[in-house]
């Protein structure tokens, strides 16, 4: 049976942050996943974990100034050394919060620097963040992003991550499948998770058009979930869709209708 995951940065928003994993907990979740953890001190967060029964399963790597417009810093020549240093913040949380892997997040292309420049660079990073994580026997996982939701993202296919991760040939870096990014991109969604079945480490689900719950858009998610279970994949499946007017709640009704439990 797949295992779920409630994305908190995405669901439950009509409550703050600190409530959400109150609120996950209460609709049958048993894992979660959210963005960020660094605006929190990382006992606080753990607190909520803890007292919710939850299990944290996915956070991201800092990646810049996301208010501001940042989606990740690791192929820019230019802030290596910031990257490096997120790195170090992610290790303590990683540490704190039990979390098993992390995600890291190439950002946009650099208009004035070279692509060549750009991928050495996010080679060398995510070699350097896969490192530090093995010390404490984490993994990484990089994702692509579709380009019609933020233009010009650096790593916006399932075969480039899959590229970049045979060169970096590190054991603990896997790919974080997003199947709502891959079928804006390229489609094939049971195909390419099939092919790669050794190398995704998380999967994250949103239908399309709309980035909405299973069953508002185009991917038979019935079919899907069936087909995953069948591949014996063993990892979580990340919740990170938008809710519509009516909450959360009401769009979690999909997960009974398809003869699944949250938790």
């Amino acid at each position: 049976m797949p295992k779920f995951a409630a994305n908190l940065t995405m669901l439950f928003t009509e409550v703050p942050f600190l409530d959400r994993f109150e609120a996950a907990a209460a609709a049958g979740f048993k894992a979660v996943e959210f963005l960020f953890p660094y605006a929190y001190p990382a006992e606080q967060l753990q607190e909520k974990l803890q007292k919710n029964g939850l299990k944290l399963v996915l956070c991201n790597l800092p990646a810049g100034d996301w208010a501001a417009g940042d989606r990740g810093t690791a192929a820019d020549p230019r802030r290596q050394e910031e990257f490096r240093a997120g790195v170090a913040t992610a290790v303590s949380y990683a540490e704190a919060l039990g979390v098993g892997q992390m995600n890291c997040l190439a950002g946009k292309t650099v208009a004035d620097v070279s692509l060549e420049e750009q991928q050495k660079t996010l080679v060398e990073n995510v070699r350097f963040a896969a490192d530090a994580l093995a010390k404490i026997g984490r993994n990484l996982v990089v994702e692509h992003i579709n380009t019609r939701d933020i233009p010009g993202f650096f790593l916006s296919t399932t075969k480039q991550v899959l590229d970049l991760l045979a060169v970096v040939d590190r054991p603990n870096v896997y790919l974080q499948y997003d199947m709502y990014h891959a079928q804006r991109m390229e489609g094939e969604l049971l195909g390419t998770f099939t092919a790669n079945l050794a190398k995704i480490a998380h999967i994250q689900i949103a239908d399309n058009p709309g980035r909405h719950q299973p069953g508002t858009g185009e991917i038979n998610y019935r079919h899907v979930f069936a087909a995953i279970d069948k591949s014996g994949y063993e990892g979580y499946i990340g919740l990170e869709y938008v809710p519509g007017e009516g909450g959360t709640v009401p769009t979690l009704s999909w997960a009974g209708e398809y003869g699944y439990k949250l938790s």
